[in-house]
């Protein structure tokens, strides 16, 4: 029996975690001689006060839900894919070559090619490494972040070379044709009278991200492959006893977990910037471990966490641009969450175990107390 329900510990763990972490960056702003509380009514009002703001954090926070469903899929099978960052990298590298080598006749068709080939690109980067783990027993933590600086040095090589029109001297490829262009929020809900989401870079891919989260929750608890998945994360050798071949499951979870690394790019690289840049991840492979840790590498804890993380990075770029409050600080505020929801969890877990528990057992004593008159 577990020691406490279900939605004590996707729920009520993660928002005490959170509460800690607030309270702790309230403390070191007061440090700094910033009133917390305006510093937090700043940043709600610029992540969620306007259709402008919440079109930066719903665009953070679709980076991230791909990122963390790539990681969450890994946890599943108990290895930690940390180069989402590298296979990312090469999703964007798929969708410029999908975009720009392809005469699409229209976005749709254009989103549908780009995703194929973010998604080819990003499960290539993460087979080597799942192939290394499985067949010559090298670590994943150490093979894929060393994946993710060969991928930076394979792009910079291409995007100051091969990609790289003539005369140009910006490290990137070409601005994609019209019809790659993939709508806006600010195309698909302003009408005549009201602009909204104006200039905002959140577009279509959001929806994407959508419909791979309940896609990853289908194959997990509703699949055959999910059940080997989650039966060899829990216990490799019960796995290779019910016939579970382990080569199988960490090629297929790590390839999976790469396909949804690489399929951020289509957000970045072809709904905001509209051609692959250098740099273009911008460190939401690595948030996205923090994201699947904070979701409990659920589908939908990670979405609610994506968008958590999309308030904090929007919310801290307008909390830098009007107060004296270095954006610096917002990292800091990200690592007090990723401390209190990922190293301190036990911490947090412990006391709430032990209050279920002692009412568990006050209500067994009270039903035989009962039972005995």
């Amino acid at each position: 029996m577990d020691a406490m329900p279900k939605w004590a510990d996707v729920v009520l763990i993660p928002v005490i975690s959170l509460v800690l972490a607030a309270l702790l960056s309230a403390l070191v702003i007061l440090a700094i001689g910033e009133n917390p509380w305006e510093a937090l009514k700043l940043m709600v009002d610029g992540a969620i006060g306007s259709t402008y703001g919440w079109g930066y954090t719903l665009y953070y926070a679709t980076n991230f839900i791909f990122t963390g469903l790539a990681v969450a899929i890994a946890f599943h099978a108990r290895m930690f894919n940390i180069g989402g960052e590298g296979q990312a990298a090469l999703g964007g590298l798929g969708v410029a070559l999908a975009c720009l080598y392809i005469p699409w006749p229209h976005w749709s068709l254009a989103l549908l090619g780009g995703t194929l080939g973010a998604a080819l690109l990003g499960a290539a980067w993460a087979v080597i490494p799942a192939y290394l783990q499985a067949k010559r027993g090298s670590h994943i933590v150490i093979t894929t972040i060393m994946f993710n600086f060969i991928a930076a040095a394979l792009l910079n090589y291409l995007l100051v070379g091969a990609l790289k029109p003539a005369g140009s001297m910006e490290p990137s490829t070409g601005k994609f044709p019209e019809p790659t262009h993939l709508p806006s929020f600010q195309d698909m809900f302003s009408t005549a009278d009201t602009v909204m989401f104006r200039g905002a870079p959140a577009n279509i891919t959001f929806f994407v991200a959508i419909a791979a989260c309940i896609a990853v929750w289908a194959l997990i608890w509703r699949t055959r492959l999910g059940y080997e998945i989650r039966a060899f994360g829990h216990s490799e050798s019960a796995a290779r006893y019910a016939g579970i071949s382990p080569t199988k499951i960490i090629m297929i979870s790590m390839t999976i977990s790469g396909a949804l690394a690489g399929m951020m790019a289509i957000n970045n690289v072809m709904g905001e910037a509209e051609r692959l840049v250098l740099n273009a991840v911008e460190g939401a492979g690595f948030i996205g471990i923090a994201v699947a840790l904070m979701g409990r590498s659920h589908p939908f804890g990670v979405f609610l966490a994506a968008i958590l993380f999309g308030f904090l990075y929007q919310g801290g770029a307008e909390l830098a641009l009007w107060t004296s409050i270095p954006r610096e600080l917002i990292v800091v505020i990200q690592a007090l969450v990723i401390l209190f929801t990922g190293a301190l969890d036990n911490m947090v877990r412990m006391p709430v175990e032990s209050f279920f528990l002692s009412r568990r057992r006050a209500a067994q004593r009270k039903s035989k107390l009962t039972a005995a008159e």
